[in-house]
Parts: structure tokens; sequence; C-alpha cells
């Protein structure tokens, strides 16, 4: 953990949600490669040899598999570079974090582990005891300086060495009743397993036809599952953004709020609750409007306050403020990202009356969507204004231009710069206006004198039509084009179910000629993240089958690692119907993480499995008594990843919901994949295998797993002494390096 955060600083990592989500994944993995090491010193210690050999011996045994378990690992987060949108976000700070803790835990369980297990089996060195003086110094000064630097650390390491061993034997008493029952469940395993495996070897259709429908199974399933961006968490906090109509003033406002306010004012849930009346940021729109008219209600539940709660009472302040039917609102939630609105109808159109009843139209529609709320139009309500209509023919008949009586009417209503008052190093503008903007009625600005004929004086009235009317609020441009847009927030459903239902209300619609309608919004991002996700996962798939290539030196095997891939998919899936989370940008971080971390336990198990007939035994004896050996390491690893990974998945600490589906997706995946490739993964191995030098005209295995001498046709060759169809693969120690 302490090489991490180095690393972290040196990369400028930051520590943040996904960061630290990322180290707590990995302290999970930290101790795999060393306990897949420390299992193989400890066998060969129970063997009776000595510390140096047992450790040099066990750490080169498996000293292969542990780097390219690693590396399979490391290797699924390359794709990261071609990771797009919020993913991107997400995945970078974690996959920086898991790399780095592995690596140094590789390190670590390659050099540290072994030393440290060579020390515990080396015979304790006395003391030596005070020598006779050098000519020229005296006893007391070599008797001080024996006691500072060699008998005191001496007496303090051994003191600490006692203390900690007292320490490791009470926890060890306190864990004894845990450890019995792993010792006792794993020795019925052990007794069980052989005869499982051996009746799979026999029967490879039937497990493969089970192993098949699970996996079909899983992926009906997952339709079932809903689809958002990222999953939604509640913070015990959120506030509505209220906006009465233009003109409404100060105190006005401020009765309202108290009004709304009241109707939470004995609720037990309610921590604290506040309003902002007036001011700007406060505005619906983005037009710099804001004013008197606008207020912002600021809701913060009890500590504990489950999100249930959350939206119970927003729920009663949204109603509180439909039932007014004069405010618009609109719903925020403090959050950890910057989003557009979950769903968003973009409507495009150059004319704006379509434009504009399109848009109503859509909204009607949209609102209509179960699940969906707050549904709101850029086209709504707008600002109250005088529009002028000029009758070009009259303008025309009169002599007069129609752009100097319109630019007329801004000075005379706007006020035009007539003179500069000079303060000190102040200008201060002098407008000139012809009527009082805080006072003026609408026959005052029909009154306006834009012209004259004949010395007879024209006013606006007689060229324009003058009327009060509303504007649209904000006026705005997608790609350069007009649009409206329809937003909306989700409660209760998720995104992709809405976003289809959204889809279909747009389809069913009738546009004018020039108007379209597209959806938008996080449903848009959502699509992306996906997309790049999924090539990020092939491309992780691809780099672990490089690895184990390379590892292998063989191309067969690795494709044989690779089918706990879909074995890992099962457990995933199982695990979000289980636990009702849905399919999100998290969860599929969590899947491409799970590519590399579920090929491990199949790499140790394939390993041992290759050593054990390069020693010349048979290929049946070979896959069980390298399932036997290796059953403690991987059930070992497998539950510490587990362990690490349960405080996530419950949903412990501030953001849990973030994390809690990558968590998830990994504990599910990982446990069903690590029990079927105990099973699942020899069956596929000793097949590809007869297929493989079946075609090499080598004769198959006998029935029953009992391998016959295998002769090339037509030569007297003998027999193979690492057993029928294996591609020799040096290891240290074996018989090939002796042959050769």
């Amino acid at each position: 953990i302490i090489a991490t955060f180095f690393l972290m600083y040196q990369t400028g990592t930051t520590l943040n949600v996904m960061s630290l989500g990322g180290l707590a994944l990995g302290v999970g993995m930290l101790v795999d490669d060393s306990i897949v090491v420390l299992e193989a010193i400890f066998k060969r210690r129970e063997r009776g040899e000595s510390g140096a050999v047992a450790a040099q011996r066990g750490a080169s045994e498996v000293g292969r598999a542990v780097v390219a378990s690693t590396l399979t690992t490391i290797a699924v987060f390359v794709p990261v570079v071609f990771v797009e949108g919020i993913a991107a976000q997400l995945f970078r700070d974690q996959a920086l974090t898991v790399s780095f803790s592995l690596l140094a835990s590789l390190v670590v369980s390659l050099t540290i582990i072994p030393m440290v297990s060579a020390m515990m089996g080396m015979a304790r060195a006395a003391v030596l005891p005070v020598t006779a003086p050098l000519p020229g110094d005296t006893g007391r000064s070599r008797r001080y300086a024996h006691a500072t630097f060699i008998t005191g650390p001496a007496v303090a390491l051994r003191q600490i060495r006692v203390g900690l061993g007292q320490l490791g034997s009470g926890i060890a008493r306190l864990a004894r009743p845990v450890t019995y029952t792993f010792d006792r469940g794993l020795d019925a395993v052990m007794r069980t397993y052989p005869v499982v495996l051996r009746w799979a070897l026999r029967a490879p259709g039937t497990v493969l036809t089970v192993a098949l429908a699970a996996f079909i199974g899983s992926l009906l399933m997952a339709r079932t599952l809903g689809v958002d961006l990222i999953p939604s968490f509640s913070q015990g906090e959120f506030s509505f953004l209220v906006e009465l109509p233009e003109g409404t003033p100060l105190d006005a406002t401020d009765r309202f709020v108290q009004d709304v306010q009241a109707v939470l004012k004995d609720d037990p849930r309610i921590d604290s609750l506040s309003g902002i009346v007036g001011g700007a940021g406060l505005s619906l729109s983005q037009t710099g409007s804001e004013g008197e008219n606008a207020a912002r209600i600021q809701v913060r539940l009890k500590k504990g306050s489950r999100r249930s709660d959350e939206e119970e009472v927003a729920a009663i302040l949204r109603s509180r403020l439909e039932s007014s039917s004069i405010a618009r609102y609109k719903f925020e939630r403090p959050s950890y990202f910057t989003f557009r609105t979950p769903i968003e109808v973009e409507t495009y159109g150059d004319n704006l009356a379509d434009l504009q009843a399109s848009a109503a139209a859509l909204k009607s529609e949209v609102a209509k969507v179960p699940g969906l709320v707050d549904v709101k139009s850029s086209m709504e309500i707008g600002n109250p204004e005088l529009q002028l209509t000029f009758h070009r023919e009259q303008l025309s008949r009169l002599g007069l231009d129609l752009y100097q009586v319109a630019a007329t009417v801004r000075n005379k209503v706007q006020g035009e710069v007539a003179t500069r008052f000079l303060e000190g190093d102040r200008e201060i503008n002098i407008l000139v206006r012809s009527v009082n903007v805080g006072t003026a009625s609408v026959s005052d600005v029909g009154d306006l004198i834009v012209g004259q004929r004949g010395g007879v004086p024209i006013y606006l009235k007689s060229v324009a039509d003058v009327k009060l009317a509303q504007g649209p609020s904000e006026i705005r441009r997608v790609g350069q084009k007009r649009a409206a847009i329809i937003s909306g927030d989700i409660s209760g459903r998720d995104m992709g179910a809405v976003a289809a239902d959204v889809r279909a209300a747009i389809d069913r619609q009738t546009f004018p000629a020039g108007v379209v309608a597209g959806l938008s919004g996080q449903e848009e991002e959502m699509e992306r993240s996906f997309g790049s996700l999924k090539l990020a996962m092939g491309l992780a798939i691809f780099l672990v089958y490089l690895v184990m290539a390379c590892e292998f030196e063989s191309l067969l095997h690795p494709f044989v690692v690779m089918f706990t891939v879909p074995l890992g998919i099962i457990g995933a899936v199982l695990a979000l119907v289980l636990t009702g989370h849905s399919v999100n940008v998290v969860g599929m971080i969590g899947a491409v993480m799970l590519a590399g971390i579920v090929v491990k336990n199949a790499i140790v198990l394939i390993d041992a499995v290759n050593m054990l007939r390069s020693e010349g035994m048979s290929r049946e004896d070979a896959l069980v008594e390298a399932g036997l050996r290796r059953m403690r390491p991987i059930l070992m690893t497998t539950a510490t990843t587990i362990l690490g990974l349960l405080p996530m998945a419950v949903g412990l600490g501030e953001g849990a919901e973030l994390r809690a589906p990558l968590a998830v997706t990994v504990i599910g995946g990982l446990s069903v994949a690590t029990l079927l490739t105990l099973v699942v993964i020899p069956v596929v191995y000793t097949l590809l295998d007869r297929m493989a030098f079946a075609r090499a005209g080598t004769p198959e295995t006998a029935p029953g797993g009992a391998e016959g001498a295998p002769r090339s046709a037509g030569s007297g060759t003998p027999p193979s002494p690492f057993g029928p169809g294996y591609l020799p693969q040096p290891v240290l120690g074996s018989p090939l390096e002796r042959q050769e």
C-alpha cells in the first residue's frame, strides 16, 4: 500500500472516490500472489526440505504462473486509453491505483516473501561475546559500543519478536473456531473433489451442457436488468429551484416559499430546511434575468436517512409546488459529476411558431411516460414584453424606412447617450429618453413620434401594432440550429426503460415540415460510454490471451483458460439480479476488471497440470493432482478478494452507492467462476487436448480416462514420457531440462 501511494504521487493521481475504491479493490488482491508463493513453499517444507531450499524451489515453481496471473489483471487496464466520456473519468484513476498495487504485490511475493520464509527456517545465530580490546582501545568504550550497536538491537528485536509471537498466538486462539471450521470444510472438499472431477472427465457432455445452459440463462436474465449511466445515490440533501411569474415582488416570493416549506415543518426526517429568495443563479433559464421572482428551497435530512425517505420528502414538496399552478421548479441533488438532465429531447426547427407548437405537443406526450418527472420545456413561460408588428405598406406610403423607425423606437425607450458627466476619473453616461421605463404603459409607447410628414407628426401606433405578449424565456441553438429542449428527471425507473418509452413517444408524434426531434441528455452519454467500454472489454480479453500465450508458449492452453470469462459472466449477472442493481458504467468497469481477475485461478491450475505432466504423470491424474495441490491457494485468494470487496458491496461509507455495482459484479463473477473453474476447465482442457493431437495423428485417450502408449502410425517411436498430446514446456528441474 505504501508503494502504491508513492507511485500515485509520482504520477499525479489524486485521492478521490474512485482511486480509493481501486485501492480497496487492490487490498483484497494484494495477498493473492503471496498466498500462492507461500503455499508452494509450505508444501515443500512439509516434505522435509530446508527453509532456503523450499523458498527457492517453491518460488521458482509458481513464479511464472504468479507473474502471468498478475499481468493478465493489469492488462485489462491498458484499454483505458480508448474509453470515452464519464467512463474514462471513473476508470482512469482506478486503473492506475489497482495496477500500482498489483505490481508492488508481485515484487513483494517474489522477493520478500521467499526471503522471510527462508529466514524462518534458519537456525538462530548466537550473539557473539565481547572480545578482548584492541591495542590503544579501552575496554569500557568497546563494551559500550558493543552494547549500543550489537547487544541492544538484538535484545530489542528479540523482544519485538516475542511480543509479535504472543500477539499472533492470541489471535490464533481467538480465530481457532474459524480456522477449525475452514480446515474441516477444506478436508471435506479435498475428499469429494477427486470423485467429482473424475466423474466430470468421464461425462464432459453433461458438464458442458449444464455450463452452457447456465450461460444462456444468465444472458436471458441480463435482459431484465435496468440500464443507467451511473448508479443514483443519495447524500441526504437536495433542493428545488422555484421561479414565479415575471414581475412577482420579493415579498410575494418570500411568502410563497414559506407557505411551501410549511408542509415539511413537522416532518421528523428533516434536519434543516432553508430558503433563498431573490438573487443571481436562481433562474431556471439561462437569460441572466434572475430577480425577485426566483428562489431556492434547500432540504437536508437527518443522518442515517434512507434513499426512500429522500424520495418521499421530495414528492411532498413536488406535489405542493404543482398544486400552486403558478410556479416553475427544478429538482437538484449534489453530485460528484456534472451531467446534463437524465432525459433531454432536442427539437429543431426554423419556424418559431411551428417549433413552439411541436415542443408543446411533444412535452405533453413525453410527460405521460411512467417514471419521468419534472418535465419542462425551454419554450414555456417567458418574460412579458411589448411586441411591435410594423405595417410595411403604411411605412412605404409615408416614406419611412423600417430600420430608421426601429432605431428611433429603441433610442426613445432604451435611451441615447447625449453626453458624459465627469466625476474625478469616472465618466457617467447621460441618457435621453422619451418615456419613463418604470411607469410607461402600452399607450405611452404607441404615442411615440417616429417621424413627420408635412409638419404633421407620425405616431408609432399608426405604422405598427403594439401589443403586450410573452416571449420565449430563452432562445437556444444546438449546432447553429434553433432548438427547443424538453427535459425531465427520472424517479422509480431506470434510464434505459424511460429512454425507450420516450423514443416511442417521439416516433408517435407527427411534426410539421422542417421540424425534427431526437433524444439526448445523459442517455446520449450513456450510449457513448457503453460503446467505449465494450471496445475496452474486447481489447482486454485479447490482451489477456496474449499474456497467457507468452506464459504457456502455446495457443491452446490460453484458449482453455479463457473459458473462465463466460463462467464469470454467469455469476456477475446473477449477483446483479439478486441485489437489484442495474447495468451502469460502474458495473461495466467491474466486468472489464473481471475479465482479468477470473483467469488467475485457471492459470495457476493449468500451470500445475503442465508441470505434473512434464514429470511423466498421465493427463487425468495430473488434472486431479493439480486441483488438489492448488485447491487451498485458489480458495484463499478468492476469499481474500471477496472479503476485501465486501464492505464496498454492502454499501458502507459515503458514496457507497457509486462503488457497490463494481464490487457486486466482481464478487458474483469471481465466486461462481472459481467453483466452476475447478470442474469445467479440466473438462475443456481434456477435450481440446484430445482434439489437438487427434489431428496430429496421435491416438486419443482411451475411454475411462486411461491413457495408452501413443505411437505414430508406421513408426517405432517410443511413447512420450510427458503424456500423450502434451507440448513439453521446460520448468525448473523438469525431466525435459535434464534430457536436453
